[in-house]
């Protein structure tokens, strides 16, 4: 069984910054790309970036500039640094995992639970 557990969020002036963490952890063979993702109420959930096991980031036009993704394979980790943060920023934050197991022989996508980051002043 695979568990993603995000970590970091929470209440931030506009213009401050956030740290958030999500760590892998489980019966895991191997991790293939992982990402993050956002939701606020009402709203869809949108790409916010994603990275390749290889260390590519990848992110939507929007979300260029402000947001860098990494990750730590050793850790089974993948961070989302977040700069310059608006109150349309505010959004729950959910990480992605695409992994295989080791009782399967095929890649999945895994979801944590979500963290809540919150921009207001």
């Amino acid at each position: 069984q695979v568990q993603l557990v995000e970590s970091g969020g929470g209440l931030v002036q506009p213009g401050g910054s956030l740290r958030l963490s999500c760590a892998a952890s489980g019966s895991i063979f191997s991790i293939n790309t992982m990402g993050w993702y956002r939701q606020a109420p009402g709203k869809e959930r949108d790409l916010v970036a994603d990275i390749t096991r290889g260390g590519s980031a990848n992110y939507p036009d929007s979300m260029k500039g402000r947001f860098t993704i990494s990750r730590d394979n050793s850790k089974n980790t993948v961070y989302l640094q977040m700069n310059s943060l608006k109150p349309e920023d505010t959004a729950v934050y959910y990480c992605n995992a695409v992994i295989r197991t080791w009782s399967i022989s095929s890649y999945n996508d895994y979801w944590g639970q979500g963290t809540q980051v919150t921009v207001s002043s």
